[in-house]
């Protein structure tokens, strides 16, 4: 689809595969071809699951900062609203996303992952925000969504010393799930996201909203939205068939419906 992002689709997974080489740099062009695929696939009832992956060597070792570099402060107030939008679309897929990790996810890189559900790195991949090192901060979700994965005060210590953490520690802090040979990211990944295909894709969108949104909330209206959801989903045949094969003691053909 566009010059830097792509969108492959086998097997009810999409990928959401970045393509601009060396290093993945995430100008302009490329954040806004990254909200239009996850707008894509979330669009599409034929992908239940999807991988963001930047390639064998790198995931995406930041924005580019020759871009950023000769912005004022009116160009970037309006530029950085687009930059949240297309990452938020990323975050907004309602079905279950899964980043795969190669070699750097800096910056806007790690930003990028933090937008998945699941993340899935190399053992010599490197993670973090050096923002701070450019005299600046975060501006793509980081000072938001890395304290609301791994804790305010982990989260600060990134941000604040712009420092790089290598995979083993990444997984240590919670910023990563999984760690696995450099090259079986990819593989991985998709083993993952395989056991999400033929699931019941109207429940796991249900799930992911209610957890997600929750997360914003005090606990009752945390409580409330789960129970809207819960109760929305006993209008579905998904939910009628999988009742009716656990009493039947057979494997629950779902259809999304």
């Amino acid at each position: 689809m566009g010059e830097f992002v792509r969108v492959e689709v086998a097997d009810q997974i999409a990928t959401i595969r970045l393509d601009r080489p060396k290093m993945n740099a995430l100008n302009g062009q490329v954040q806004q071809e990254i909200g239009e695929a996850a707008r894509l696939v979330d669009a599409d009832p034929a992908v239940q699951a999807v991988i963001v992956y930047g390639g064998e060597r790198v995931f995406a070792a930041g924005a580019d900062i020759k871009e950023m570099a000769d912005m004022s402060y009116a160009d970037m107030s309006a530029h950085s609203r687009t930059l949240q939008d297309c990452f938020t679309a990323v975050a907004r897929i309602g079905k279950p996303v899964i980043a795969a990790i190669t070699g750097y996810a800096l910056g806007g890189g790690c930003e990028l992952a933090l937008c998945a559900d699941f993340r899935v790195a190399g053992e010599s991949a490197k993670l973090g925000q050096p923002e701070i090192l450019l005299g600046i901060i975060p501006g793509a979700g980081g000072t938001q969504r890395l304290p609301r994965l791994i804790g305010p005060s982990k989260a600060k210590d990134l941000i604040f010393s712009g420092r790089h953490v290598s995979a083993a520690e990444a997984l240590s802090l919670g910023l990563v799930d999984k760690v696995v040979a450099d090259d079986q990211v990819y593989t991985a990944a998709l083993e993952w996201a395989a056991t999400f295909a033929g699931g019941p894709s109207v429940a796991l969108r249900a799930a992911k909203q209610a957890v997600d949104q929750g997360l914003e909330v005090d606990l009752d209206t945390g409580l409330e939205i789960e129970r809207l959801q819960f109760s929305g989903l006993f209008a579905t045949e998904d939910a009628k068939t999988g009742m009716r094969a656990f009493a039947e003691k057979a494997k629950p053909k779902f259809t999304g419906r």
